[in-house]
């Protein structure tokens, strides 16, 4: 692994970003132009609202804290990509299915996200529709022929290169493929190591798509402890009070895969920069140490039924906890807004261990 003394272009861009900061940009002000959100259920705000998905999430006890309520985020409240545009000045992109994402609206960034997606097409099929990762990538084309028509000539390369795109996909990947033989194959093709290294392949294709038409900044989250989830602690495969180690332990492959390919793609894309988001590292923070972020519940649902209310989650007639921000986890698969903040906050303000090799906020100022 490259230390600092090894990467001219890491101390070029840390000597930048701490020139840019001398011009520090006003809390709560649009610190870009845009912010374009990619991945699964973790950012959706109401794409699978429009689909023919099984996948949804538009009814109570959904966005019971949420304003307006149950939207489509699989949250009791706000989700990351809500966070970061507040944090960015940015309304929070809206959704490409709904019919009125178009004109003007669509200036400030649009959210693809679907929830069950993954890097892989197959991936979360049992659900029904869902737009995969290479899917949205080919809808922000189709954003792009609106954004040609509302920002003629230069001002269009300004504008994408300025945006920020946030990708946060991989989960489903293994809890809705790798993890579910047989209704998936790919546990039986592929160890581990290898099924990580077929989405990273996979996975990089779609970033580069998308470098290609334009975008020049990424923030590209990894995948959290998965085996710490209500649904996973549901298996039984782990004690009690125990996270599931050998999901957790497979997906180390891809985590400190995707750190590599930021390095990679940092060093052989000058004028365009991609951070790494240590989701599996923030997160094992909160649950390894939640009293110090305010918890006291880690290992099952706020609402959900059977054990670790992690069997069956969060459904119309179930009633949720009333101490949400208590609790780390919202449902069998999902943060509360309360514990997304602090993931949120992390990937913003902290440093090199949270966001590699800079974080949101220093980015947005490049």
């Amino acid at each position: 692994m490259m230390g600092f003394s090894e990467s001219p272009w890491l101390v070029a861009l840390l000597l930048m970003v701490s020139i840019v900061q001398c011009v520090n940009v006003a809390l709560g002000s649009q610190q870009v132009p845009a912010m374009h959100v990619f991945g699964d259920s973790v950012v959706d705000v109401g794409n699978n609202n429009y689909l023919n998905s099984y996948a949804k999430c538009n009814y109570p006890p959904y966005g019971i804290d949420y304003p307006g309520g149950p939207s489509g985020r699989f949250s009791n409240g706000k989700n990351i990509a809500d966070m970061l545009g507040d944090l960015l000045g940015l309304p929070s992109p809206p959704a490409y299915a709904d019919p009125s994402t178009t004109g003007a609206k669509i200036l400030g960034g649009v959210n693809y996200a679907s929830a069950a997606a993954g890097i892989l097409d197959e991936t979360g099929q049992h659900y029904g529709e869902r737009y995969s990762l290479s899917q949205q990538v080919l809808n922000f084309e189709d954003t792009l022929n609106q954004l040609r028509t509302l920002l003629p000539g230069t001002s269009l390369s300004h504008y994408l290169a300025r945006s920020i795109a946030v990708v946060v996909i991989g989960s489903n990947d293994y809890i809705n493929n790798y993890l579910l033989p047989p209704m998936y194959s790919s546990s039986y093709s592929y160890t581990p190591p290898q099924f990580a290294n077929l989405l990273l392949n996979r996975y990089a294709r779609q970033i580069l798509a998308l470098n290609s038409v334009g975008l020049r900044k990424f923030f590209l989250a990894g995948i959290p402890p998965l085996g710490c989830i209500p649904n996973q602690r549901a298996t039984g495969q782990a004690p009690q009070d125990r996270c599931v180690d050998s999901v957790n332990q497979m997906l180390g492959t891809f985590n400190e895969g995707l750190r590599s390919l930021v390095q990679q793609l940092n060093s052989n894309h000058p004028g365009s920069i991609f951070v790494y988001g240590n989701t599996y590292s923030t997160l094992g923070d909160i649950l390894n140490n939640p009293a110090t972020f305010g918890f006291s519940v880690v290992d099952r649902a706020c609402c959900g039924i059977g054990k670790n209310q992690g069997e069956i989650t969060c459904t119309p007639l179930i009633a949720p906890c009333t101490d949400r921000n208590q609790h780390v986890f919202w449902d069998a698969y999902h943060l509360t807004q309360a514990a997304t903040s602090v993931l949120a906050q992390r990937a913003f303000y902290g440093p090199p261990s949270d966001s590699y090799p800079i974080n949101i906020q220093q980015l947005a100022q490049l």
